[in-house]
């Protein structure tokens, strides 16, 4: 079977690397990103700790530092506990050998620096080789100090902390595309600040009415343009996505576009609200379109057109006859997110069952894929998938019936030049690699899984 724009062109995956995390709901990963270069891919746990991986010369990823980002605190004046979990990470473009990177909680945003040390100093002449203050009377020659060789050692240090600027929990970060700003957002506000600063914020989305009982929506989640840094765009509970202009005012309480489908009167259901909130938003590379995730389907907007989605993928349509019961064990409010590939052709979302689906829009072909520990074995074929809603025609399609709804795949990240995609399933993280036949052509993505 044909795959999807040149990623599976066989529908048929080998696995090379897996990496599995012990079982334990501290481990199961909350966040996953790859860097601008795609060198380096960062995943974020509930535990409160980031794990970062650098892509070796022979393209596999490795484990290169990790550490703990978060640590579980409490709120004295509210009386609640505030998580270490990490719910975003969001790496800053590079300008020197160290890297930087974002990492937020509910509440409290960090900025981390993670730097190579394989050099020490050596010679002082007010220290000892220990650290210690020399007694000054001992000293009677002068030296120069030496660097000398050591064994690699990766450093992360905190570099800054931006607390106490939000009453909700933080859903969002994104780095403005002047390398300068960047914003945080939480269910009702949308702050911005600039990476220099701490002390202050400043609020440039507010939905918060003055009486909470006419709250009709809340924000889901928030992102800024690639390429103007007066654009950002913001999606809320009700399906709706609006793009604002900073230029416009400073308060952007009015949007520039507001993305929305009309939805029939006939077809409105009580879950239909509930379906219907965006809970991932990611704007192409080119900047011209975005992409937004719902529960059951997966939509391109163009920037240009506001009134209906250019592109409309149905991500699991067999679960409509499911929702009752998906309401009642709150599986239908899990937030998939969602990713574009480098040239903006295909598009990646995740799925229950561990599986994953992938949509390429020049074809219009789609397929699904599994990424569990029962398939993802070394060299294994990953096979595709098939959700049948009446009687099997294969023997390896797969009742809706049958589907393990506590496998879900919510977060995914693809590599921003090649065909690369992590993939995290609870407390696993799957690495997919294509690769290139010696004619040049497109062959069996292979698998590599980290952690």
């Amino acid at each position: 079977e044909a795959g999807v724009g040149g990623f599976f062109t066989k529908t048929k995956s080998e696995i090379n690397l897996f990496f599995n995390l012990v079982c334990d709901p501290a481990d199961v990963i909350s966040t996953v990103e790859f860097n601008q270069t795609g060198e380096f891919l960062a995943t974020g746990d509930k535990g409160g700790r980031v794990v970062i991986f650098q892509r070796e010369p022979q393209g596999e990823y490795n484990v290169y530092s990790t550490f703990q980002s978060h640590e579980p605190e409490f709120d004295y004046l509210k009386s609640f506990e505030i998580e270490e979990k990490i719910n975003k990470i969001r790496w800053l473009p590079p300008h020197n050998p160290a890297h930087f990177l974002l990492s937020t909680n509910d509440k409290t945003v960090k900025l981390w620096k993670v730097s190579e040390k394989d050099k020490r100093a050596e010679g002082y002449n007010l220290r000892d080789e220990e650290g210690r203050l020399k007694d000054l009377s001992t000293i009677t020659t002068l030296q120069v100090p030496v660097l000398r060789p050591m064994d690699l050692l990766v450093e992360a240090s905190p570099r800054r902390v931006f607390a106490n600027a939000h009453a909700y929990h933080i859903n969002s970060i994104s780095v403005n595309s002047d390398c300068e700003t960047y914003l945080s957002a939480d269910d009702l506000r949308i702050n911005l600040w600039h990476l220099n600063i701490t002390d202050r914020s400043f609020n440039i989305v507010d939905l918060k009415p003055e009486n909470m009982e006419d709250l009709s929506e809340v924000i889901t989640v928030a992102e800024f343009h690639p390429h103007h840094c007066h654009l950002l765009a913001f999606s809320s509970s009700t399906g709706t996505t609006r793009l604002c202009d900073m230029r416009a005012r400073a308060l952007c309480d009015q949007h520039a576009k507001l993305f929305e489908e009309a939805v029939d009167p006939s077809r409105q259901s009580f879950f239909s609200e509930i379906v219907s909130s965006v809970s991932d938003v990611k704007f192409s590379h080119s900047g011209r379109y975005l992409l937004t995730r719902d529960y059951l389907t997966v939509k391109v907007w163009d920037l240009n057109m506001e009134n209906k989605p250019m592109e409309t993928y149905q991500v699991h349509d067999y679960l409509r006859t499911k929702l009752c019961s998906l309401y009642e064990s709150d599986c239908i409010f899990d937030k998939f997110e969602c990713a574009w590939n480098g040239t903006d052709s295909v598009i990646m979302t995740g799925a229950y069952n561990n599986y994953f689906r992938m949509f390429d829009r020049a074809s219009l072909r789609d397929v699904t894929l599994e990424a569990s520990r029962e398939v993802c074995k070394r060299r294994a074929v990953l096979q595709p998938r098939r959700v049948c809603v009446g009687k099997k025609r294969k023997e390896t399609d797969v009742s809706v019936d049958s589907l393990d709804f506590r496998k879900k795949i919510l977060h995914t990240a693809w590599h921003p030049k090649e065909n690369i995609i992590a993939i995290a399933a609870s407390n696993n993280l799957y690495i997919f690699q294509d690769r290139l036949t010696p004619n040049g052509h497109h062959n069996t993505p292979e698998i590599q899984s980290a952690m």
